[in-house]
Parts: C-alpha cells; structure tokens; sequence
C-alpha cells in the first residue's frame, strides 16, 4: 500500500497539532485509528514499537510523530509531522499565552482552566487504554501498569525508576 506524502503528512498533522490538548499523547488513539485501521499504513505492533521508542528516548512525547514522518517518508516525513503537529499549536500557544496573561485575573479563565483539566486526562487515559488494548498484552502486564500508574501519583519518582522496576519483574519471570 502507497502512504501519504509528505505534504500529506503535513496536513494531517498540522490538523492534529489543533487538536492536542494534553499533548500528543492524548492523539495517539486518534492516530492510531487514522494510520493503523484506516489507511493501514502501519501494524498494531508498528504503532506500538514507534510509541515504545518515541517514551523512552529523552525528550518530548512529540516524538512519536517524527517516528510516524520518518517510517513513512523518511527525512521529508519526519520534518513534516514534526512542523505540522509543532506548528500551528505553538503559534496558537503563543497568542493565546498573551491573552491569558492579560486576563489573569478573569472568572472565565479559572472556569476555563477547570474544565480543561477533565478533558485533557480523559484524552490520556484514552490513550493508555488504546495502547494496553492493541498491545494484546497478558494479565500480569496490565496489573503492572495500574500498579505503576497508582504508585506513580503517589511517590514523585523518575518514571524511568518505574520502568526499571517493571524490566526488573520481567527479568525474574513476574510478567511471564
């Protein structure tokens, strides 16, 4: 199957970069939809292996869709998912960073602010489902995880000290 341009891409992800409240990885089971079961350009285990990589290089979680550009298209690929979901977003982002420091003290950007918040979490777990879902991944893995994520909230530790741990569990045969 032929896959997109990279205008394209382009396109695409500047439309997603408008979208990307939370983040990108609240999009992830919006693209996941789109490049996976639409278009088949990629495998369930593709998507997940670029997700995998994107989490534990350093850096932003934006990375995944540089990985996405560069599977696709290579370098043109990857500098046109990566302007297009950077893009419009951090122009967005600037005027409106103006505006919300101009009105600071307005009722409706505390209204804003609070209804945001729901949003942008719901967004994420969306995301976290997706991935456990498509990973097709045991029982133990999945009590791992929720473990992890309510461990998570509780102790303000590195998230690589998480992943550490859940290799350790894997080593000694826990998640087999």
């Amino acid at each position: 199957m032929i896959g997109p341009s990279s205008f394209e891409l382009l396109l695409r992800f500047c439309l997603y970069s408008l979208m990307a409240v939370g983040g990108a990885n609240a999009l992830i089971p919006e693209i996941h939809r789109e490049f996976v079961d639409n278009y088949g350009w990629f495998s369930n285990a593709e998507f997940n292996t670029l997700y995998a990589i994107a989490q534990a290089a350093p850096g932003p979680n934006v990375l995944i869709v540089s990985l996405i550009g560069w599977k696709l298209s290579g370098l043109a690929g990857t500098l046109a998912c990566t302007v297009g979901m950077c893009g419009p977003s951090s122009l967005i982002a600037l005027y409106i960073g103006r505006l919300w420091e101009r009105f600071k003290h307005s009722p409706w950007r505390r209204a804003l602010q609070l209804g945001l918040a729901p949003i942008t979490i719901g967004l994420v777990i969306g995301s976290a489902a997706l991935l456990i879902k498509t990973t097709g991944t045991h029982w133990q893995l999945l009590i791992v995880a929720l473990s992890t994520a309510v461990l998570a909230t509780r102790f303000a530790l590195n998230p690589l000290i998480w992943l550490a741990i859940a290799a350790v569990l894997g080593a000694l045969g826990v998640l087999n």
